[in-house]
């Protein structure tokens, strides 16, 4: 079975270093999701959310060793699309690759419509179709350069996304401990941790139910760690760069998770966070920064256009790696100069201009619908990549054993705990009159793509 193991190199151009794969492993979840959306959490977990993010980000952390774990033995631009093959079938590979790649173009009209939002506040002459067309065409031409063009951007958002975090982890401890006036109670004194365990509730005001809901609430947050190991393979040294950024993001983006969240209920009481309001933006008008909600406006609008970017360049290259594997049409396997597939870039981003044009024209009903259909998608990847993993270990151990320079913890026990934690928060879903549209969407949608994976395996079986 030594053909399962393959090590030739990928025909798309090298280009990335090891800083680049660091930052895009840390910034390609630290978006809009948790700057805005955790405020949905907070409502529902009140201090709790700090468990929830704990919970979700313990999840996302599994999932990104098992995924780390394969794409340093079999470096592969297609990453679990590849591996999915490998382990489980052709039926595998297709409906995992086609599902991740739909999610990324969908989102990918989410993000360009959110910051044309913010840039049509800031020049209202503008119209918001304008700007994202702007913003599409820019990203359009960065992917179709070479790829340490797609890097460098990266780098520059991911390093101001960051620095924004941590500006936000040293400010909020500042107020915790008293050391910014604003942040005091009625007698003057520091407000140390009395907002966690002692006001309007205690740390768990909903119970053990509002820390579930808030897991339900964040999760999806975590999706676009898996950008990271597709962009491994284009880097001078994969399986190196693959292991060190694994390594280095899982840590630091729980910390920057959990630790803003810390911060932001231990300032404030949870109830004083306001629907529609960056829990963020709340701390800082109390701290007393100036402007801070045109600052978090700048970070959030970065933080869009830096996902953009991500998500245009996973989505070109899981298409090419289907296209390569005969699961997409074989035109988007044209390689441009500095091996970049200018094709499959310009498949993923004319389908990213549709979805926009679907957002701004209908977003209540054609856009929500396509919406709704990838919203628990992220969950059904997770499970392909974990059941992957499951097959795949066993069969380096046998055959390459040398491959196995980044391993999964507590293998097969924590990957089984894993799936069934996934299957946790589906059947939760389920009960959720918020996600329960979404699941029942995804889940029409994956069992349309897994019976054409099916259609297209039974034709081949028979030919």
């Amino acid at each position: 079975m030594h053909d399962q193991l393959p090590s030739e190199p990928e025909p798309l151009g090298g280009g990335l270093k090891q800083r680049h794969l660091t930052m895009l492993g840390l910034g390609g979840v630290i978006g809009a999701g948790l700057f805005v959306g955790s405020g949905a959490g907070i409502a529902v977990a009140g201090p709790g959310i700090v468990v929830s993010y704990l919970i979700a980000g313990a999840l996302a952390m599994c999932v990104m060793r098992m995924l780390g774990e394969m794409s340093a033995a079999m470096p592969a631009s297609g990453s679990f699309s590849v591996h999915a093959e490998r382990a489980l079938g052709r039926w595998a590979g297709f409906s995992v690759g086609w599902l991740y790649w739909f999610l990324l173009v969908v989102v990918l009209a989410v993000e360009a419509t959110g910051a044309a939002q913010i840039a049509n506040g800031w020049a209202p002459g503008v119209p918001q179709w304008a700007w994202v067309l702007v913003f599409m065409l820019v990203f359009t031409g960065a992917n179709l350069a070479a790829v340490k063009n797609f890097g460098e951007f990266e780098f520059w958002f991911a390093a101001l996304k960051v620095f924004a975090i941590v500006a936000f982890l040293i400010l909020g401890t500042l107020a915790v401990f008293g050391l910014l006036p604003a942040a005091s109670d009625s007698s003057g004194d520091p407000v140390g941790f009395t907002n966690l365990t002692g006001q309007d509730g205690g740390f768990l005001p909903h119970g053990w139910h509002g820390v579930i809901s808030g897991v339900l609430a964040v999760v999806f947050a975590f999706g676009g760690l898996e950008v990271v190991t597709i962009a491994a393979a284009e880097s001078d040294d994969p399986v190196r760069a693959v292991s060190r950024a694994v390594r280095s993001a899982v840590f630091r983006i729980l910390f920057f998770y959990v630790g803003s969240m810390l911060v932001i209920v231990t300032v404030l009481p949870w109830t004083a966070q306001k629907a529609g309001i960056s829990p963020y933006v709340t701390v800082l008008d109390a701290i007393g920064v100036p402007s801070a909600g045109q600052i978090m406006n700048i970070v959030v609008f970065v933080a869009l256009l830096s996902a953009l970017n991500a998500n245009l360049y996973g989505s070109s290259r899981m298409v090419f790696s289907l296209a390569e594997r005969g699961e997409a049409p074989r035109a988007l396997l044209k390689v441009g100069g500095g091996g970049v597939p200018r094709r499959a870039v310009l498949a993923s981003v004319v389908f990213g201009f549709v979805s926009v044009l679907l957002n701004l024209k209908w977003p209540d009903s054609v856009f929500l619908y396509m919406l709704n259909s990838v919203g628990a998608v992220l969950l059904f990847v997770w499970a392909l990549i974990a059941a992957s993993q499951l097959r795949l270990r066993r069969l380096v151990e046998r055959e390459a054993p040398e491959r196995l320079v980044l391993r999964m913890w507590g293998f097969p026990w924590l990957t089984w705990v894993t799936l069934a934690a996934m299957a946790a928060v589906i059947a939760l879903m389920l009960t959720d009159d918020t996600a329960r549209p979404q699941l029942l969407w995804s889940t029409g949608a994956t069992a349309l793509v897994v019976a054409v994976a099916g259609v297209r395996e039974l034709r081949a079986r028979r030919s």
